[in-house]
């Protein structure tokens, strides 16, 4: 069984909040032995528990390989500091950053904050687009040859490098530059779960990574080129678009990891999904035997890769590096 197009693996390891960082990392070193694509890691302001992505930030010099996509509420967050905390995670992980918008929908959560009401679901990911949209401006605002550390003149910036973002949004404006250099990604990697109407919006415009929720490959191939035309009615290229089914595992022993596997494979070969993002019902029992029991099932049928491709999460997920927009050379100076 040989496939034409890499299948991409992720999985969630969020659940009950743990304050131990070993505990986080030895998931992630879990999950980059079984050479999945990202391991994504649930937030909110409605429970307890640390910040995903300082959490992320923690284990990314203890790996090496795995993409690091932690939820990020933008919703009551200034996206100036979005776009920072997403560009440090990505420097900090030397290209392995991605990040998955978030919104906070409920008036206990606004009370946290005390700046303004609840809103409905719609508006608050209309929001999210636009804190998506700035944030990529923001990590552009520095042209990726702005730091020249020229010691002869004592100049650490070329300030004609810099650039001012200049947004306005419906609820925010940002003036930018940024205070942290260009990512090494250009972009982080931006995963939307698109399933909802919404969130749909927001994601055939700004995402990279498209998640969806599914029963059955006919639907999840639906949502697919329903995503992929209308990316590409927004000027952008399909191909530069990767779609996952969201799917809750629940698994007990190695058969039921070996019966995920044949699940995957049959719904991959029908063209239902560029991968899949695992959600496991107890990520502590489910993860070792996803790694362990479903992953060695994909890769003896050639399905899944043995080894990482590339450094970063991009080239994990074959994307291209997006070039600075408001770079007049992009790559070096004149």
């Amino acid at each position: 069984m040989t496939v034409s197009r890499p299948l991409h693996l992720a999985a969630e390891i969020g659940g009950r909040p743990q304050y131990d960082a070993g505990y986080y990392t030895g998931l992630a070193l879990l999950a980059e032995r079984g050479t999945l694509d990202f391991i994504t890691l649930d937030d909110s302001f409605a429970r307890p528990g640390p910040d995903a992505p300082a959490v992320l930030a923690r284990v990314a010099p203890d790996t090496g390989r795995i993409g690091l996509v932690p939820a990020v509420t933008t919703t009551h967050t200034e996206p100036f500091h979005v776009s920072s905390a997403v560009a440090t995670l990505d420097w900090v992980s030397r290209g392995r950053a991605g990040w998955s918008p978030a919104v906070s929908e409920t008036a206990a959560e606004a009370a946290l904050f005390g700046r303004r009401d609840a809103a409905p679901r719609a508006d608050l990911w209309h929001e999210a687009g636009e804190v998506a949209d700035v944030a990529a401006r923001l990590w552009d605002s520095w042209d990726d040859d702005a730091e020249i550390r020229d010691v002869a003149t004592g100049r650490f910036i070329d300030r004609d490098r810099l650039h001012y973002t200049d947004f306005t949004g419906r609820t925010f404006s940002v003036r930018g530059p940024a205070i942290v250099p260009r990512p090494p990604q250009g972009h982080p990697v931006t995963v939307v779960d698109g399933t909802g109407a919404a969130a749909r919006e927001a994601a055939v415009r700004h995402a990279d990574v498209v998640l969806v929720r599914a029963d059955d490959p006919l639907t999840a191939r639906t949502f697919r080129e329903e995503i992929r035309n209308r990316a590409a009615a927004h000027g952008r290229s399909p191909d530069q678009l990767r779609v996952l089914v969201s799917l809750p595992v629940e698994l007990h022993t190695g058969a039921d990891a070996v019966g995920l596997a044949r699940l995957i494979a049959d719904w991959y070969e029908q063209d239902a999904a560029d991968g899949f993002h695992l959600l496991p019902a107890d990520v502590e029992r489910d993860l070792p035997l996803i790694v362990d029991g479903t992953v060695p099932v994909l890769q003896h049928h050639c399905l899944l890769r043995r080894f990482y491709p590339g450094a970063t999460l991009r080239e994990h997920l074959g994307l291209a590096r997006p070039a600075g927009r408001y770079a007049q050379n992009p790559g070096g100076r004149p």
